[in-house]
């Protein structure tokens, strides 16, 4: 159809709406990428459950230790140590676990499980206190332990240990130590009532002493390390069936923490008092060896004519840190005089070769042992350089 000139009538064209050209490309995403499900919660880690768990009675307390774990129940190695839960409980009449009576006593948070480790496992004490051990001698707790990585969830229960707690002696109040050369001689009282301050049921039947030794840095800036900063653990040095112990296993300049706790037998089996405050010792060589003995002399030709030498000997020392010797001259009775070398003499011989006849001297000898400690003189002898003979 033409209009009155002849031309094609015109037709105007509106653009879309902005929010169609958007649904359309919103349903183009949608057709090709698919829709998007629901977030899906992380899984909280689970350790799995401890299965190595032991008790003893330790003084007044009992002694946990148990392995950690390392991976979860999926089998995914934990990035992070867990934090421990300590549960305590009680035995039904026929000895099973009453599971209904196990609270919470302690929770060990992760970051500090470390300071509790030791030799790959965890220890830890659950203190019971004296008076409440008092009122039921005898009597049996229980106890599993169970690690949490995360706060929604905890891992199963480890398995339940049982232990009878009984009173124990008092701990020793506190050990006295005193070095002597060959000994660091350790002296304590006995202990005469349990740790609830009542005459002890037992006799005590002996006393363990442990040792163990820290770094010489520690060792200086405390005189009484803390406990568990030692460099290696306690260990059981040996048993006394008296009060009193000589250590001689010891070095000289190494620095050792001693303890000691008393032994008693309850229930047929032996217990141990808590451990005695520790007693700090770094044995200091400072004495000196034996004077040497035997000391003779003799006056022989020297190698240039008309020279004279005097030939000195004495018996060997048997110190065991022996360095050496010094060999005095004076020529006056009873005056050390001048050393006749400056170096320590290896052997127990040696010859002077710088004396002048018409002259009397008078010799001693002395032993320095590695720490530069020195004997007192050996006794001395007289020597008279006479003119040789033409």
């Amino acid at each position: 159809m033409e209009n009155r000139k002849g031309t094609r009538p015109h037709i105007a064209v509106r653009p879309a709406p902005f929010f169609l050209i958007f649904y359309f490309l919103f349903c183009v995403f949608l057709v090709a990428c698919g829709a998007p499900g629901e977030p899906t919660p992380p899984t909280p880690v689970v350790p799995v459950a401890i299965t190595d768990l032991t008790a003893h009675q330790d003084g007044d307390g009992v002694r946990l230790t148990f392995t950690m774990p390392s991976n979860s129940v999926a089998g995914v190695k934990l990035a992070t140590t867990p934090a421990v839960e300590i549960l305590r409980g009680a035995l039904k009449p026929d000895g099973s676990p009453d599971l209904s009576s196990f609270r919470v006593v302690y929770a060990i948070p992760g970051a500090l499980v470390d300071n509790s480790r030791s030799e790959g496992h965890i220890g830890f004490t659950d203190p019971i206190a004296p008076e409440e051990i008092k009122a039921s001698a005898g009597r049996t707790l229980a106890y599993t332990v169970r690690t949490r990585a995360s706060q929604k969830r905890v891992s199963a229960d480890s398995n339940v240990v049982s232990v009878r707690v009984f009173a124990v002696p008092e701990r020793i109040a506190s050990v006295d130590a005193r070095v002597t050369e060959p000994a660091i001689e350790l002296n304590w009282t006995a202990p005469a009532r349990t740790s609830a301050g009542d005459p002890l049921p037992a006799l005590i039947t002996g006393y363990r002493i442990y040792r163990s030794e820290i770094t010489p840095s520690a060792a200086a800036s405390a005189s009484v390390p803390p406990q568990g900063k030692n460099e290696t653990p306690y260990s059981l040095l040996a048993t006394s069936e008296t009060s009193s112990y000589r250590d001689t296993s010891f070095a000289f300049d190494h620095t050792y923490v001693y303890v000691v706790r008393s032994v008693i037998q309850a229930d047929g089996s032996e217990l141990e008092s808590a451990a005695s405050p520790p007693v700090t010792v770094t044995p200091l060589d400072t004495f000196p060896p034996a004077a040497p003995q035997g000391v003779v002399a003799a006056l022989l030709p020297g190698a240039a004519p008309g020279a004279m030498v005097v030939d000195l000997s004495w018996s060997i020392s048997l110190e065991t840190d022996l360095a050496g010797y010094r060999v005095y001259r004076s020529e006056q009775e009873g005056t050390r005089g001048q050393v006749l070398s400056p170096d320590l003499l290896p052997t127990p011989a040696v010859r002077d070769t710088s004396v002048e006849p018409g002259h009397r001297y008078w010799y001693t000898v002395t032993a320095v042992d590695r720490a530069g400690n020195e004997s007192a003189p050996s006794a001395s002898v007289a020597v008279d350089v006479t003119q040789p003979s033409s």
